[in-house]
């Protein structure tokens, strides 16, 4: 008897709904809307969009960011006008928009500058720009720029092999759809 309710009841309970909750370690696939580009980040991810308006820009800032043991994750893109980036030395662009406003919030007298060079994906020209406190936390940041589309990623790290593994797959999980010629 026991044998024949247990072969009834296991397919009642397969039909109850469960619910997942994210667990710390827990990462996610994100998939750009246009199929573009995919990446992981920690579960759960918040997805914006910012309508800002910056030169250039053809479209609004579309982000995802996540929290993992207190660090974050960030990844946005934003289109540019048709020929924005094809017009100039992409390589440049990178360089700018990857460092951006880094030198100004981060001063070299007070932050050590641990990586900050151009880097490619896929064939597309980056700029990478790691900067590390006094006591070894890092701000990762990556830029890429395909065709006339901005890509940037920023993760921070404490001086600790779990959270500098984990800003590093999440820098390395970035995927395009295309890669250049």
């Amino acid at each position: 008897m026991t044998r024949r309710s247990f072969v009834f009841t296991a397919p009642a309970l397969s039909a109850v709904p469960t619910v997942s909750y994210a667990q710390p370690d827990q990462w996610q696939t994100v998939v750009g809307p246009d199929l573009r580009f995919r990446l992981e980040m920690p579960a759960p991810v918040n997805k914006s969009s910012a309508a800002e308006k910056e030169t250039g820009h053809a479209g609004e800032r579309v982000a995802w960011a996540s929290k993992r043991a207190d660090e974050m994750f960030d990844f946005d893109f934003v289109d540019y006008e048709p020929g924005w980036f094809s017009s100039k030395d992409s390589k440049e662009m990178a360089r700018e928009l990857g460092r951006g406003e880094a030198e100004k919030a981060f001063p070299r007298a007070t932050f050590k500058y641990v990586l900050d060079e151009p880097v490619i994906l896929q064939g597309w020209d980056g700029y990478a720009l790691d900067i590390a406190d006094q006591q070894g936390a890092l701000v990762m940041m990556r830029t890429y720029i395909v065709k006339d589309r901005l890509y940037r990623l920023l993760v921070t790290a404490k001086n600790d092999e779990e959270t500098k593994a984990a800003a590093a797959r999440f820098l390395n999980s970035l995927r395009f759809a295309e890669t250049k010629n």
